[in-house]
């Protein structure tokens, strides 16, 4: 029994678990009382309520961190479910393998990046996390062990992969990774002044580049913002490791967020301005996890925490509806200080609650204000769901059960491969409003 109450990321909403069970080995959903629901928690790196169980069980995964086998000829690996991207890549990237898809944070499980699905800069090429998963053992509260792979159960394959943690407990996953010359990264930095050019910028680059985001400044409602691209380096450009970044740490939960108005508007300002080279080598921590730097910035946002809401809106609505939300956004007066924008492709794993699919994404970070704020995102899903668009279930702690049933209808289906014993405050949420 952990004697501190796991939180989401955002840390909202609260929940208190009836139980916490560590997860060293299968025994661990052979709990004594049957009617209490449960819910595998990995490193909380979820923004809302998917990782959490009010008055249920979490089974904390953490637990379950060994390598059981890596060949390094051909790039597959073989680990237990609770080990984290971070001590993956410890082990993978001085022997030439990188990730094939990664989050923004290396510091979610590997049962989390399938349960979520996650996508990263390369989706226009390499789509979801779920896409070079191999193979998985999905542990059934009724003692059942199913190999999933996209070819030998394949409709529990697809329905875990995206799943939330529903179907089962992930105990080991099979993965692809990606041979990678060096650790250094060729990046590129564009300022554009408008979506408009973000979007020439968009195709001019993804053409060239695996890997694309862009910073898009949310306070003045100009569509400003600035582009990043990149790519592994080739041979012989740099071979020695990358210098070990030392991290901070925000101490403690300030009373009030440090996240306002006027900070959004002065970082915005500065961000937007600082002098950056338009191409150079750089390690790949900073290009890929640049807030791993910094340990526990959430507690930034203070003790009402934080939502964050991130879309994605069909090719042919995206700039209409990227201009609407801007919009909104501007009128409410809560700028993001985190906003990223960036294309997704049409490659997709098959998941059944898969959040990536073609179009363009826009993640954004708000401090939570109470009832301003959830009016304000409600408004943003109205923009979403008029455009065709879906939100993400990871980065969300308020939509309504109707909005998430839009977008994602294939929740029936999926509903037929839900452990009956496994539940969250997410799916009870949207599932009973």
């Amino acid at each position: 029994m952990s004697a501190v109450t796991p939180t989401s990321w955002g840390r909202y909403p609260t929940a208190r678990p009836r139980q916490i069970q560590s997860c060293r080995d299968v025994q661990a959903l052979a709990l004594p009382d049957e009617t209490l629901s449960r819910l595998p928690f990995g490193n909380g790196r979820s923004y809302g309520d998917v990782c959490l169980n009010n008055n249920g069980v979490l089974l904390l995964t953490r637990r379950l961190d060994r390598f059981i086998a890596f060949d390094p000829a051909t790039g597959v690996l073989r680990a237990e479910a609770g080990i984290l991207l971070a001590e993956i890549l410890a082990l993978i990237v001085p022997q030439g393998w990188f990730l094939p898809v990664t989050p923004g944070t290396q510091f979610v499980t590997l049962g989390g990046a399938i349960a979520n699905d996650v996508h990263g800069k390369n989706h226009h090429v390499a789509g979801s996390f779920g896409c070079h998963v191999r193979a998985f053992e999905l542990l059934r509260s009724d003692g059942n062990h199913l190999l999933c792979t996209p070819e030998q159960n394949t409709e529990w394959f697809q329905a875990t992969v995206g799943g939330l943690g529903l179907t089962g407990l992930i105990t080991w996953v099979e993965i692809q990774l990606q041979r990678i010359a060096n650790p250094w990264i060729v990046a590129e930095n564009r300022r554009f002044a408008s979506l408009d050019e973000f979007l020439a910028l968009d195709v001019e680059y993804e053409a060239r580049y695996p890997y694309i985001m862009s910073w898009i400044d949310c306070a003045t409602g100009l569509g400003r913002g600035i582009y990043m691209a990149g790519m592994h380096a080739p041979p012989g450009l740099l071979k020695s490791p990358p210098p070990q970044r030392r991290g901070l740490t925000v101490p403690f939960i300030p009373p009030i967020s440090l996240v306002n108005s006027l900070s959004v508007a002065a970082f915005n300002r500065l961000y937007y301005h600082l002098p950056r080279p338009a191409r150079g080598l750089i390690p790949y921590q900073p290009f890929f996890y640049p807030l791993d730097n910094l340990r526990e910035w959430n507690r930034l946002y203070g003790r009402q925490g934080f939502f964050q809401y991130q879309c994605v809106i069909p090719p042919a609505n995206a700039h209409a509806a990227l201009w609407e939300i801007l919009a909104r956004i501007v009128v409410s007066g809560q700028g993001s200080m985190l906003a990223v924008l960036k294309r997704f492709g049409d490659k997709t794993s098959g998941g059944l609650l898969s959040f990536p699919r073609p179009g363009v994404t826009l993640a954004l970070d708000f401090p939570n204000r109470g009832q301003s704020t959830l009016d304000l995102l409600e408004r943003l899903d109205e923009v979403t769901r008029q455009a065709g668009g879906a939100v993400y279930p990871a980065k969300d702690a308020r939509m309504s059960g109707d909005s998430f049933r839009h977008y994602y209808p294939q929740w029936v289906e999926f509903s037929r491969f839900i452990d009956p014993r496994f539940s969250s405050s997410f799916w009870r949420r949207v599932m009973e409003h």
